[in-house]
Order: C-alpha cells, then structure tokens, then sequence
C-alpha cells in the first residue's frame, strides 16, 4: 500500500496535469504560458504543503525555469500558432495543451522525489535532476495519452 503523502502527492500531481492540460485552450498566445507558469508554481506550493516543507515562491520559480525553461522555446512556438485562425489555433491549443500537461507531469514528478528523499527547496540542484525531469517528461506524455486517449503530443 502507497504511503499516504505519496497518494496525495500523486492525486495533487494529476490535478495539477488536467489543469494545464485545460489552460492550453486559453486562446491568447502567452497568456497560456504565463497561465501554465501560475499553475506549475500552484503545484510545487501543494507538494510542499503535502510534505510539510517551507514553500519559497522565488526559489519555485526558479525551479520552474530552470527544468520547464528548456521546454519553453517548443512551448512559445506551439503557443503563438493560436494567432492564426482556424487549424492553426486548434493545432496551438491541442499541443500546448499535452506539452503543459506533459512537463506538469515532470515537474511533480521531481518534486516528488525531492521531498520524499527529505530535501527542501534550499537543497534543490536542477542540474542533478534534468535526466529524470527528460524521463518523467518522456512518462508525462505517456500519462497525457492515457488521460486523452488517441491524442499525441
């Protein structure tokens, strides 16, 4: 049986997923990244919470940008083909959608583990968790099939 906190962590985690998933739809190019930003940050505020560690906005968006950041450039790219009408929005939202979703996913993911190993945030290194970050976010867009069935991102 799963350890209570990670049930949570995990149910916090798929939450957070659905959610970007939805704000991809958000047909403002930018304004669904700066949306995403929002509710990433969101999620590692409810991680701590669950894991009863001291939250620090700055060093959360620091976190973000540091693993997401990477994702960032595909992300502003997918985002601003909302501004053409008809195909182009609705290959920007769907795509935006499973991205945001997919690297949510990731980033709970490392936070996950980062709290259970009994680190806080002044203890957080993205550099030593970028390959499980890629691997989580590989697993996220796997979860983001499932969640969509027959949609790739």
């Amino acid at each position: 049986m799963a350890d209570p906190k990670t049930a949570q962590a995990e149910q916090t985690i798929k939450k957070h997923m659905l959610a970007a998933a939805g704000i991809g739809l958000v047909p403002l190019p930018w304004v669904d990244l700066a949306t995403l930003a929002g509710l990433q940050l969101n999620l590692l505020r409810s991680l701590a919470g669950i894991y009863e560690v001291e939250f620090s906005r700055q060093i959360g968006k620091s976190a973000i940008g540091a693993l997401v950041g990477s994702d960032l450039s595909v992300g502003l790219a997918v985002s601003l083909t909302k501004v053409l009408p008809g195909p182009g929005w609705a290959t920007g939202a769907v795509s935006t959608a499973l991205l945001g979703a997919a690297s949510t996913y990731a980033l709970g993911k490392v936070f996950v583990q980062h709290f259970e190993s009994g680190s806080t945030f002044l203890t957080f290194d993205p550099a030593q968790v970028r390959a499980y970050y890629a691997q989580q976010y590989e697993q996220g867009k796997e979860e983001v099939r499932k969640n969509f069935a027959g949609i790739k991102p």
